[in-house]
């Protein structure tokens, strides 16, 4: 093998970029964080962070996630359990000026997890928040809290977060991904309300149920009801063994 120099290619740096989703009070929400450090001090953005060394970009999607919010990355072949998330690979970004540092190329992820509390900031962010995802990818190009002026996302996060929200639209349709946005023992109603959040649309209740107990291996039986949606108690269901969904539920034309 002949002598390699390194030092002849430019050096760049590869971040993670986190995608963290949830439903809250209804909605489709992301984990945004405002910058503390430049560039793009004061801005809103996705967690991430670069990536050391020796570590596995796995490994690093995991360290951020936990580092955000306290949540364990799962299985990606497997429903999240307990305070695990699906985590998952999303789509590498390498815009030489995506970044006014340096080169940088950015492996984004995306990560789901059930209602999950008000997130603490850490690392080089001053604050951090759940954001309504229709409020950060509005017509207006901007976002801000209210008294704040809006502005983009940092970088190019509003792409990022535009591209993980359809991955997750997408794959619920034809897959079981539905059910990491809910708590182990959960009930359709719940399970519906995912759907209607992710995909924006409101759904038949009679149609939807029909639809998802049908489905081989999609809902076991949990054993036990509940009354917390109100009402008259309703059956309980787990997720099943089942991770692609024939017939798939399709999205509704909108």
């Amino acid at each position: 093998m002949p002598p390699y120099d390194p030092s002849t290619f430019p050096p760049f740096a590869v971040t993670v970029d986190l995608v963290v989703l949830t439903v809250r009070r209804h909605a489709l929400c992301a984990l945004v964080v405002r910058r503390g450090e430049s560039p793009f001090q004061g801005r809103w953005a996705l967690p991430g962070g670069f990536v050391k060394a020796d570590e596995d970009l796995g490994a690093a999607a995991a360290r951020e996630l936990a580092e955000e919010t306290g949540l364990c990355a799962h299985d990606p072949a497997a429903p999240a359990v307990g305070n695990g998330a699906h985590l998952e690979q999303l789509a590498t970004y390498g815009d030489p000026k995506r970044d006014p540092r340096m080169r940088v190329v950015s492996v984004a992820h995306l990560a789901l997890a059930p209602d999950l509390p008000a997130p603490r900031a850490g690392g080089d962010a001053n604050s951090a928040r759940w954001a309504p995802v229709d409020d950060l990818l509005g017509p207006e190009g901007g976002y801000g809290r209210e008294g704040e002026q809006q502005a983009p996302l940092a970088f190019d996060h509003a792409q990022i977060l535009a591209d993980g929200v359809e991955r997750a639209r997408s794959k619920i349709e034809y897959s079981s991904l539905a059910t990491a946005f809910c708590p182990p023992a959960f009930t359709v109603g719940e399970l519906r309300r995912v759907y209607e959040a992710v995909w924006g649309v409101v759904l038949d209740p009679r149609n939807f149920h029909r639809k998802v107990t049908g489905t081989p291996g999609f809902l076991v039986p949990a054993g036990g009801t509940t009354t917390r949606q109100g009402g008259r108690p309703a059956q309980l269901f787990r997720a099943g063994a089942a991770t692609v969904l024939n017939p798939p539920m399709l999205r509704p034309e909108v």
